[in-house]
């Protein structure tokens, strides 16, 4: 496992060496945690958000958070295009992927599992459409686990030949101005990370 790695260090380092604007596909988890990450890397690479979140529960959940970073992106103004996939629903893909990790309290390794469907996903996809990056926007969410969810993604970047897109988006006030943009924006910001688990975690 690595240690002390600074992976906005490491990002800044790589924004500096580009030239032209490479494609980069993003998984988005929702458009709050979207919001910070689009402002931030649109003056960079033309992007395409891949909206592939099995986890979240129920599914006109999932409908909700997808038109939502849908109309983020119409008014949010970019530098470079951003446009928008969504995955069709298949919280069965969720479920197979976490069982057995049912009662692990949240943050634990039924997390990581989550992460590594989601990343996966955007790996393949990536790869098949000749994407020039990929990588999530989870990094920055204070209770999300920044190394573990590089380490994926490296480890991802291997398997499937497209490079990932090194990030811990918390970092530099992300968090902070992602909030300041859900509430210029008025968008909708969920209680809950979106799986069962974690809504019962809450009592909701």
């Amino acid at each position: 496992m690595q240690q002390n790695v600074n992976y906005q260090r490491e990002l800044d380092t790589l924004l500096k060496s580009l030239e032209n604007p490479p494609r980069l596909l993003l998984h988005c988890c929702c458009a709050p945690c979207s919001s910070y990450v689009l402002e931030y890397l649109s003056e960079f690479f033309e992007i395409t958000c891949f909206f592939y979140n099995p986890n979240i529960s129920p599914q006109s959940e999932y409908e909700k958070r997808a038109r939502e970073l849908e109309r983020l992106i119409s008014v949010q103004p970019h530098k470079y295009p951003v446009s928008l996939f969504v995955e069709k629903y298949n919280s069965e893909e969720f479920f197979s992927a976490v069982k057995g990790l049912e009662k692990v309290k949240e943050g634990g390794e039924r997390c990581f599992k989550c992460y590594r469907l989601r990343l996966e996903a955007a790996a393949k996809y990536a790869s098949e459409y000749n994407f020039d990056y990929f990588c999530s926007t989870l990094s920055i969410s204070p209770l999300k686990n920044a190394q573990k969810l590089n380490e994926i993604g490296d480890d991802l970047a291997k398997i499937y030949n497209i490079p990932h897109l090194p990030n811990d988006f918390k970092k530099k006030g992300g968090y902070k101005r992602s909030v300041e943009l859900s509430a210029q924006y008025d968008l909708y910001r969920q209680n809950y990370c979106g799986c069962v688990f974690s809504k019962q975690e809450r009592g909701l």
